[in-house]
């Protein structure tokens, strides 16, 4: 069993940067695509980022060149360095992971956004808060 946790959600200006770290307990990223997803109130989630064990990574257009994923060398952590915040990029940010053993590419993931139980993601964290504001 995998364990997520988010962190490092706030409040920033238009134009700053935040970093939201994925941590995960109980297992390491090693055999995960892991991926961040957003959503406001109202609206469809969205797929941000999503990276494999092997690094390879997939961003939304309105991200790309912005944002970076990334692990950390023991793969319990996974980042987003988010740059040039907008505040379109307002929203609850959420952490989620799936087995490599479901074949999804890193693109495939970023498209998955159905909601459990239909979600091909195993695991999920409880979401951090991003506000940005101009």
């Amino acid at each position: 069993q995998v364990q997520l946790a988010e962190s490092g959600g706030g409040s920033a200006q238009a134009g700053g940067s935040l970093r939201l770290s994925c941590t995960a307990s109980g297992n390491t990223f090693g055999r995960y695509c892991a991926g961040w997803f957003r959503q406001e109130p109202g609206k469809e989630r969205e797929g941000v980022a999503t990276i494999s064990s092997d690094g390879t990574a997939a961003y939304v257009d309105s991200v790309a060149g912005r944002f970076t994923i990334s692990h950390d060398d023991a793969e319990t952590t996974v980042h987003l360095r988010m740059e040039m915040l907008n505040p379109e990029d307002t929203a609850m940010y959420t952490c989620m992971a799936l087995e490599e053993l479901q074949n999804m590419t890193p693109i495939q993931a970023l498209g998955a956004i159905e909601d459990r139980p239909v979600s091909p993601y195993n695991y999920w964290g409880r979401g951090t808060q991003v506000t940005v504001s101009s």
